[in-house]
């Protein structure tokens, strides 16, 4: 229970920085709690389900309302205090709820942002102070940000680090003649905008939103439809 508390909260600290991101992927959470809570009204646990449903309807309306002045361009920046908020709301949600794992798939861009950052957050990799999006002033648009570094301050884990995840596609890599490695930062943003190209700040927002929305729906085709392959019953 204290690791999905842990977990949950820093979970969408590392996710931000964008206009509309953080208030964005925690109303796509919530209301995907909200759904699950009501088709579990009928079951045995509708009363934790209900006591669900007492939290989040509020956090749904206090995040709407932060996100209409947090949307690009934004008037109200969110900081660590309502990541932390909603990251322990859904922490509280999901223990006393009883649906942790449930909570969890609700999760998975999240869970994939992480694991992709565990080389710069344990500085297998170097981690910059700021691993946001870099603004192209001129375009108007958001290019992946970048760290530059010697091939001397990689570690044996750094170097595989760096073998394996440019093949998959993960980040882009250079190596200049003073043998001085550039890569993108290693977040789900920059993936984005490898994936999609140079793009508009809300426009990145809205695709992070809409992956959010389809990851929501694979937790929900896991635990409505293939549910065996999960959980115990």
């Amino acid at each position: 229970m204290g690791m999905l508390a842990v977990f949950c909260t820093n979970a969408i600290n590392i996710l931000a920085g964008v206009n509309g991101v953080e208030c964005g992927q925690s109303i796509v959470i919530a209301i995907s709690v909200l759904i699950n809570s009501i088709l579990n009204l009928s079951s045995d646990c509708w009363s934790e389900h209900m006591f669900s449903l007492y939290l989040v309807c509020p956090f749904i309306g206090v995040s709407c309302a932060v996100l209409y002045y947090n949307w690009y361009p934004s008037r109200v920046f969110v900081g660590d205090t309502f990541c932390y908020f909603a990251g322990m709301t859904f922490a509280v949600l999901g223990i006393l709820g009883h649906f942790s794992k449930t909570m969890l798939m609700f999760f998975i861009p999240q869970i994939f942002n992480f694991i992709l950052s565990v080389p710069q957050l344990f500085h297998l990799v170097p981690c910059p102070r700021h691993r946001l999006p870099r603004l192209h002033p001129s375009e108007d648009v958001l290019v992946m940000s970048t760290v530059k570094f010697k091939q001397s301050d990689l570690g044996s884990l750094g170097r595989l680090c760096l073998f394996v995840l440019p093949k998959l596609g993960l980040t882009k890599m250079t190596i200049d003649d003073d043998e001085q490695i550039t890569i993108t930062n290693l977040t789900i943003l920059n993936v984005i905008l490898r994936v999609m190209g140079n793009t508009h700040e809300r426009t990145l927002t809205i695709y992070l939103l809409l992956l959010q929305a389809a990851c929501s729906g694979v937790a929900f085709l896991i635990r409505y439809q293939l549910v065996h392959l999960f959980y115990d019953e």
